[in-house]
C-alpha cells in the first residue's frame, strides 16, 4: 500500500497532470496507492502570501492577480472535464475565490495580517487543487474522492509553522479512510487546530502530510513525486556529472538538506521512517526513473562518501584574543548574544588552542552579530583581551556528506587535496564526532570549483577531466589538437582520462567554450572568432574557474613566456614547449620551477629539449634518487644534426644547408639556425636542470659561419656569401676524415659551464650514430660514469613535439588521484 505526493510542478500544467493521471494507472501503481496528496499548483502559494501582504498595506488592487490564478483552475477544468462535472469544479473554484476575496477585503480594511489568517489564505491553494485532480482523476476514469485534511490531521495553534498531533491525527485518518475505499486525493500542507482554525505545517509541509497519512495507515512506502530524479550527488545546475543517489539514511539526508539540498526538508518525512517506512523521492517527468529512497538505515554507499552539498552565500564571524583561552562560559555568552538577536549559526569552528573560534552566518545577519558580540564583550573588547569580531562576505560552505566516512582513512586527505590541487583556499573546516560531515568554507566565486573538483574526486570512478586552455595553433599547436581529436575517446574509455578543450587562441583570433571545443573544428571556430588579446585571454581563464584548468603555451613567444608565473599563481599548470621562460634570466626560471615545486602546480617543458624525448624527466629522476650529474654533451639542433650527419664530402656545406631549407629543417632564414641560438638555449635549460646558475650570456658559443654570411641583406645573399665558404668547410671536414672522424656540433656542459663547439668525432663516438636530424644526450653521472646514459631519436618535428606535449597534458591528469 502506497502514499503518493505530487509538488506543485507535478500539477502544475494540463501536460504535469496527464502524466500524473498515467502514474496512477500505470501497473506499479494501480490499486496500489492508497492516498495522494497534492501541493498548490505551482506558483499558486506564492501568489497567495503576494496579495495578502498588498492587501495588508490597505492595497486593494489585488483583483488581476486573483483573476489570474482563478483563469488557472478554470483553464485547468476546461482542458480535462466536461458537463456537469465540468460545472460543479467552476462552481466549487469559483466560490473558494468569492471567500477569498471576502477575507482579502477584510484585510484591506484592517490593514492587519495575522498569522492565523494568512494561514487560512494560503490553504485555498491546496483546496483549490485537490479538489480539481480529484474530479480529473474520476473523469479520467480512476474512483477518487476530495478529502480536505483540516478534517483528519489535527494541529497546536502555531500558526505558520504548525505540530501536528500525532494521537488525534492518526485515529482521524484511519476512522476516515475506513469509511472511504475510494482514493483519496487529499490537500498537502494544512490542518486544523483542536478548535477548528486552519493552520499551515510549514516548510515542506506537503511532505509532512504524505508521512503523516503514511504513518497513519502502515504504508509500505510513501513516494514523494517533484520535479528531480531525486536525491542527486550534487547540485546539478553547478555539477553537471551529478548523479542520482539510489539510497540514503535519513541522517545523511538531513546533513546534505541542511547544506543546500533542497529535494525535501527531512524533518517532515519524520512520522514515515520512525515507524520504518521508507520514502522514495522521485521525478514526475521522469516516471521510469527509480529515485532515491531514505531509510532510517540505507545500505552501504559504493563510494566512500554519499554525497556533496552547499550553501551557496554565507558570512563568516571571527572572534579571538587571549581572553577566550580557558575562560569557562565564553561561548556560551558569545552564542547567548547571538541567540537573543534570533540570529541562526549554520557552522561553528573552534582551534584547540581556544585562541579564536569562528562561525557562520547567513549574509544579511553579518553586521547584526558583529553588533551583538561587542555588545557582550563591551569590557573584553576595551580592555584589548578580546579583539572587534571581523565578518569575511562572499564566502560559501561545501560539506561533503557519508556514514562510510567514518573510521574510514583517507577522506580528509583526498578533499583538501582535491581543493588545494585547483588552488581553491580553505577559510575554515569543521567537523563533528560523528564524521558525518566534512564542512569548510571557501570563497564564493569558488563554490562551483570545489564542488566539481570534489565530486570528480570521489564519484567518477577513478576519471580525471583536464580543462585545457591552448595558445598557439600553427604548425606545433594544430598537430596536438589533431591527435587530441583522434586519441581523447579512447584515452577516455582506456585510461579514464578526459581532455576538455574549453579556449584556443593564435596572434589573431580567441574562442571559448565552458562546454567544450570540438579540437577537430579549433582553426574553423577560429576563423570567425573575436580578436586576440593575451590579457583577456588570461583573464577570462581565470574568471571560467573550471576544476582541473591547465594552460598550454604552444608559441615561441616572449611576451606569453613572461606571463607563465602569473598564470602559476592562478593555481593554472602550464604545459609548454616555448623555451623562452625557462632560457630567460635566472631569476625569473627560478620563479617558475620554484613556485611549481613548493606550491605543487606543475610546469612541464619537457619539450622545450629535444621534442619528446625523455631528457628532462630523466635529470630529473637522477637527481631524485641522489645521482649527480657529471657532463652531458649533445647534439640539440635537428637542423644541424642534418646538415653534419650529411656532410661527407659529396655535396658542398652550401647545398647541404638549401637541401636541409628545401626539407623544411630550417626556419625561412637558415641563419637563425646556424647561429646556434637555439641549441644554446636547449644547453642552457639543461644545465640549470643541472643545478647550475648560469645565464644565457655565460653560454659560450662557436660561430660555425663567417661574419660575412651574417652580414649577407637577405637570404639569397647569405647563400652566395656561403658558398663562397665551400671551400673553409670542406678543409675542415677533409682534415677530420684524414684522422678517421667527422665534423658535430656538440653542446658540453660540465663544471659549472656551457658551451658549443664545431668538433671532430672518431668512430666510436656516440654522435657518429645520428641518421638525418637525429638529436643525442649523453648523460655522464657517479653511477653511469663508464658507460653514460644515452638518450637519442628524433629531437624535433610537428608529430614528435606534439606528442611529447600530449603525454605531459595526461601527466596532469594523472596527478589529479
Amino acid at each position: 500500500m502506497l502514499v503518493l505526493k505530487f509538488g506543485g510542478t507535478s500539477i502544475g500544467s494540463p501536460e504535469a497532470v496527464d502524466t500524473v493521471i498515467e502514474i496512477l494507472k500505470d501497473k506499479e501503481h494501480s490499486g496500489n496507492v492508497r492516498v495522494v496528496v497534492v501541493s498548490a499548483l505551482s506558483g499558486i502559494t506564492d501568489g497567495l502570501i503576494a496579495v495578502a501582504e498588498k492587501a495588508s498595506r490597505g492595497d486593494n488592487t489585488c483583483a488581476a492577480a486573483m483573476e489570474t490564478m482563478r483563469k488557472r483552475h478554470l483553464d485547468m477544468s476546461a482542458f480535462f472535464l466536461n458537463g456537469n462535472e465540468r460545472e460543479e469544479a467552476d462552481t466549487y473554484t469559483d466560490a473558494c475565490f468569492t471567500e477569498l476575496n471576502r477575507i482579502l477585503d477584510g484585510v484591506v480594511i484592517l490593514r492587519e495580517l495575522s498569522p492565523r489568517i494568512l494561514d487560512t489564505i494560503m490553504s485555498f491553494g491546496e483546496r483549490l487543487s485537490a479538489a480539481l485532480i480529484a474530479r480529473i482523476c474520476r473523469a479520467s476514469g480512476i474512483p477518487a474522492d476530495y478529502l480536505d485534511t483540516r478534517t483528519v490531521i489535527t494541529t497546536d495553534e502555531q500558526y505558520g509553522s504548525a505540530r501536528f498531533l500525532p494521537g488525534e491525527s492518526f485515529f482521524n485518518i484511519k476512522s476516515t479512510l475506513a469509511k472511504r475505499t475510494a482514493l483519496q486525493i487529499a490537500t498537502g500542507f494544512i490542518g486544523a487546530s483542536a478548535g477548528g482554525n486552519t493552520t499551515t505545517l510549514g516548510r515542506g509541509g506537503s511532505d509532512l502530510s504524505a508521512a503523516i497519512f503514511g504513518a497513519a495507515i502502515d504504508a509500505d512506502m510513501v513516494e514523494i513525486w517533484t520535479d528531480v530524479d531525486g536525491i542527486l550527488t550534487a547540485d546539478p545546475r553547478l555539477v553537471k556529472n551529478a548523479f542520482t543517489i539510489e539510497e540514503i539514511s535519513y541522517v545523511e539526508a538531513m546533513e546534505l538538506s541542511h547544506f543546500g539540498a533542497k529535494v525535501l526538508h527531512p524533518p517532515t518525512i519524520r512520522p514515515a521512517l520512525e515507524k520504518g517506512i521508507p520514502i522514495r523521492i522521485r521525478n514526475t517527468f521522469n516516471p521510469a526513473g527509480t529515485g532515491t529512497v531514505i531509510r532510517d538505515e540505507a545500505a552501504p554507499s559504493p563510494f566512500p562518501i554519499r554525497g556533496i552539498s552547499s550553501i551557496g552565500n554565507v558570512a563568516l564571524i571571527r572572534v579571538q584574543g587571549s581572553g577566550m583561552a580557558g575562560v569557562a562560559g565564553f561561548s556560551s555568552r558569545l552564542f547567548g548574544a547571538l541567540a537573543k538577536r534570533k540570529i541562526n549559526i549554520i557552522l561553528i569552528s573552534q582551534g584547540s588552542s581556544e585562541y579564536s573560534i569562528c562561525f557562520a552566518v547567513l549574509p544579511q545577519d553579518g553586521k547584526a552579530a558583529s553588533a551583538a558580540i561587542k555588545d557582550e564583550l563591551t569590557w573584553e573588547i576595551s580592555s584589548l583581551v578580546i579583539e572587534p569580531p571581523v565578518v569575511e562576505q562572499n564566502l560559501s560552505i561545501i560539506a561533503v556528506v557519508g556514514s562510510r566516512m567514518k573510521n574510514t582513512s583517507g577522506i580528509s586527505g583526498k578533499v583538501f587535496h582535491a581543493l588545494g590541487r585547483n588552488g581553491v583556499n580553505v577559510i575554515a573546516i569543521a567537523q563533528g564526532s560523528s564524521e558525518l560531515n566534512i564542512s569548510t568554507v571557501v570563497s564564493r566565486q569558488d563554490e562551483a570549483k570545489a564542488l566539481n573538483a570534489i565530486h570528480e574526486a570521489f564519484f567518477l570512478s577513478g576519471v580525471r577531466s583536464v580543462n585545457l586552455f591552448l595558445m598557439g595553433t600553427g604548425l606545433i599547436g594544430g598537430t596536438l589538437t589533431e591527435q587530441i581529436a583522434v586519441h581523447r575517446e579512447i584515452l577516455a574509455d582506456e585510461r579514464q582520462i578526459r581532455i576538455n578543450l574549453v579556449g584556443i587562441a593564435n596572434s589573431r583570433k580567441m574562442f571559448f567554450n565552458a562546454e567544450g571545443i570540438d579540437p577537430g573544428s579549433a582553426e574553423t571556430l577560429l576563423d570567425g572568432a573575436e580578436s586576440f588579446d593575451l590579457s583577456v585571454f588570461l583573464k577570462r581563464m581565470k574568471a571560467f574557474n573550471l576544476p582541473n584548468t591547465a594552460f598550454c603555451d604552444c608559441t615561441a613567444s616572449d611576451e606569453i613566456a613572461s606571463r607563465h608565473a602569473e598564470i602559476l599563481h592562478a593555481s593554472i599548470p602550464v604545459i609548454t614547449p616555448n623555451k623562452r621562460g625557462v632560457s630567460g634570466s635566472l631569476e625569473y626560471y627560478k620563479l617558475l620551477t620554484g613556485y611549481s615545486r613548493d606550491r605543487g602546480i606543475p610546469y612541464l617543458y619537457e619539450t622545450t629539449v629535444c621534442a619528446g624525448l625523455p631528457v628532462i624527466s630523466t635529470l630529473r629522476d637522477l637527481a631524485v634518487s641522489g645521482d649527480k650529474v657529471r657532463r652531458i654533451e649533445a647534439v640539440l639542433s635537428g637542423t644541424l644534426s642534418f646538415i653534419f650527419n650529411s656532410f661527407d664530402g659529396s655535396k658542398p656545406f652550401s647545398a647541404l644547408v638549401r637541401e636541409a631549407k628545401a626539407k623544411g629543417y630550417t626556419e625561412p632564414d637558415p641563419r637563425d639556425d646556424l647561429n646556434a641560438m637555439d641549441a644554446a638555449r636547449k644547453a642552457l635549460i639543461l644545465a640549470r636542470e643541472c643545478d647550475m646558475s648560469l645565464e644565457f650570456s655565460a653560454v659560450s658559443i662557436e660561430p660555425i659561419l663567417p661574419k660575412a654570411c651574417f652580414e649577407a641583406s637577405g637570404v639569397e645573399e647569405f647563400f652566395t656569401e656561403l658558398e663562397k665558404a665551400d671551400g673553409f668547410f670542406e678543409q675542415r671536414r677533409a682534415e677530420a676524415a684524414a684522422e678517421g672522424k667527422a665534423l658535430r656540433y656538440v653542446a658540453n656542459i660540465e663544471e659549472g659551464s656551457a658551451r658549443l663547439s664545431l668538433r671532430a668525432e672518431s668512430a666510436g663516438s656516440p654522435f657518429r650514430s645520428l641518421v638525418d636530424s637525429d638529436n643525442i644526450v649523453v648523460i655522464t653521472t657517479d653511477r653511469y660514469s663508464a658507460l653514460p646514459i644515452v638518450i637519442k631519436g628524433p629531437g624535433a618535428g610537428a608529430q614528435v613535439t606534439a606528442g611529447g606535449i600530449f603525454a605531459d597534458i595526461v601527466r596532469i591528469a594523472r596527478t589529479l588521484v
